[in-house]
């Protein structure tokens, strides 16, 4: 995997999420208690979860409630056994990277 600059540390405020696309991937990237990066399509409908509402460790997909733990990728609710993939993310002074 390769870290790649998705976005400037001013792009993403604290309890938000934004939508990056990186090699033809859109990714997540959330910011509660650091940052974190999980896929961005809800497997219900291929909802985007990154202008989810955030409570805690959940990131609600705005379409039709989905929960998801942005630090694990699992699914709360629903489905058992389903998980969106997550990526590591790091600050650096530059900006947001993810691993990817």
């Amino acid at each position: 995997m390769v870290w790649k600059k998705i976005a400037e540390k001013s792009e993403i405020s604290a309890g938000k999420g934004k939508g990056c696309k990186i090699g033809g991937k859109q990714i997540a990237i959330s910011s509660q208690e650091g940052y974190h990066g999980l896929d961005d399509d809800c497997v219900h409908q291929e909802g985007s979860i990154s202008s989810g509402k955030i409570d805690g460790d959940i990131v609600e997909c705005p379409l039709h409630f989905w929960h998801y733990n942005f630090k694990t990728g699992e699914l709360k609710d629903y489905i058992k056994d389903v998980k969106l993939q997550t990526y590591p993310v790091e600050i650096k002074e530059d900006g947001i990277y993810v691993d990817f």
